[in-house]
Parts: C-alpha cells; structure tokens; sequence
C-alpha cells in the first residue's frame, strides 16, 4: 500500500512539471508577460474612495510684482489600488472676463515649475482663458506632472507672478488628481493669495536731481519704502541751461517717463524717456533721450514747473 501511495505522489509531481513546460517543449502558445501596471500597495481600490490632498503651510502669499517665485507645496495621499500613470490639474474658481483690450492679465501672468517626491523641477505651463459676453470657457488650470502611483505624491509648484496677477484675488484653487481610466482618485483645495508686490521699473517712477556744475543725476525708484531710491545714475551735463526742470508720465506713448525742461527764454521742452537694460541697475534704466521737441514758449510765466 505504502509503494502505492509513493508512486501516485510522484506521477502528481510529474505531471506539474509537464503542465508548467508544456508550452515550451509539447508546442504550446509562447508565454507573453503581461502589461506592468503601477498599482499603489494594497488591495484593490473600494468603489468611490477618494484620497486628500492637503497643502502645506497654510495659505500662500503670491507677490504681484518684481519679487521672483514662491513655492506652493501640498501632498496627495491615494487610495489603494490606485493604478498608475496618475495626472493631476490646479484650478482657479476666478473667471476672468475680457476688458476692451482682450485679457485682463498679461501672456505670461504666472511662470511656474512643477515638481513630485522630489524630482527635479520642470517647466508647467498655465492655461488662462478669458470670456466674452455669451461664452463659456474652463477657468484659468495649471496641468501638472503625470507621475507614477504611489501612497502618496508631494508637489512643488513655484509661482513667479506679474502685477496683472492681482486680479486672481484669493481663490481657494482646486487639485484633483486621476488615474489611468481618469478616475478621480484624491481632491482637495489650496489656498492662494495674490498681493501688491513691487511693480515694474516703469512704473516705479525716479527722481532727478541737477548739481551746481550743471550735471543730471537719476535716482530710480525701487518700490520699497525702507529703501526707495537705488544709488544715483549720472544722466549728463550741460542741464543748467534751463531754469525748471520736471519729470511726467509717458507723454510719448510708449510707457517710458519723460521729462520737460524750461530753458531761460520760456520755451518748454521735451525730453522723451529711452529705456535699456544696465547691468547692476534695478531692471530697466531709463533716462531723457539724446534729442529734445519744443513743446511751446511762454512757460516763464510760471514760477513752478512740476
């Protein structure tokens, strides 16, 4: 009985070993791995279940202006069995509706990257819409990083914004993020607020000043108060020629400063603003150009030119 019982466990031993080299020696279908799917550790995601994602710091202050990027951080935390690549998107709740001149913001309103787990930082680029009377258009998005599942995904999102980014305001901006049959797997809000920052250089406005020999010197703004003038720029000679000198706002139309100057027999000129880039200088410079225009006579009969 026993002799029986060892040969039935060796042809059951024998006959795996058959069944498990079939297809390479008996002319069975070649064997083909299947797919690699990321799949987060776990079992199977549960119908509905939906993960957080919870920002980092509290809200966020964004400068509108010259200051550079700050960063917003938040994490994701997906449910298991969340299949993987996953996408992600950030929404702003704002509309923004078309002024006379098209979009109240400017092409490039914010500048971002993206980052996640700590990778390195790459360029995402911001969707900004804006309606007209009649249209309906998705509000202003930031496609982020598709990444592989995982139990949890921290996001770096640098936010380098221009003045015209005041008009976002103080949204509470949704994430939501999906997996690969576009389920929505975590959602969560973030909290941003887009503030006054220093505005750009030509709209800082300068001061001139004219020593006894006769010499301009500008002092650009900077658009901070405890310091608000960058050391002086020396513009030229020869300006005690005239008895008033004064800046203006862009009288020529090309958002450059300009300056009028009255010489001794009461005629007004002007001097347009020209603008370059000098290095070490607070961005843009710009200063009285070359050349002059008459603008009239007769202003020596005012005391003051301002």
């Amino acid at each position: 009985m026993e002799d029986l019982l060892a040969r039935i466990r060796t042809a059951v031993v024998a006959a795996a070993w058959v069944a498990a080299l079939a297809p390479l020696t008996f002319g069975g279908a070649t064997a083909v791995a299947a797919p690699v799917t990321t799949t987060v550790a776990g079992t199977a995601a549960e119908a509905g279940s939906v993960g957080t994602v919870v920002q980092e710091g509290g809200r966020l202050t964004v400068p509108a202006g010259e200051e550079g990027a700050v960063t917003l951080r938040f994490t994701a935390t997906l449910p298991a069995g969340t299949q993987g690549p996953v996408s992600a998107v950030l929404r702003l709740p704002t509309t923004l509706v078309a002024s006379a001149g098209g979009s109240p913001v400017s092409k490039d309103v914010i500048r971002s990257t993206c980052a996640v787990n700590g990778a390195a930082y790459k360029a995402c680029l911001w969707d900004m819409p804006y309606v007209r009377a009649g249209e309906e258009k998705d509000p202003p998005s930031l496609t982020l990083p598709t990444v592989t599942a995982a139990d949890t995904l921290a996001y770096a999102v640098t936010m380098d914004a221009d003045r015209t980014a005041l008009v976002l305001g103080h949204p509470d901006a949704r994430v939501e993020l999906k997996d690969s049959t576009g389920t929505v797997v975590a959602e969560g809000t973030v909290g941003l607020d887009f503030v006054p920052g220093t505005p750009p250089p030509n709209r800082r406005g300068a001061l001139h000043g004219r020593d006894k020999y006769g010499v301009l010197w500008r002092y650009e703004g900077t658009g901070d108060v405890t310091r608000p003038f960058a050391p002086r720029e020396r513009v030229g000679g020869g300006w005690n020629a005239y008895t008033a000198l004064a800046g203006t706002a862009e009288l020529g139309r090309d958002d450059n400063p300009d300056l009028v100057a009255r010489d001794a027999a009461g005629k007004l000129w002007l001097y347009q603003g020209v603008r370059f880039l000098k290095p070490g200088s607070y961005g843009d410079t710009v200063v009285p150009g070359p050349t002059r225009s008459l603008v009239g006579g007769g202003w020596n009969a005012y005391d003051l030119v301002f």
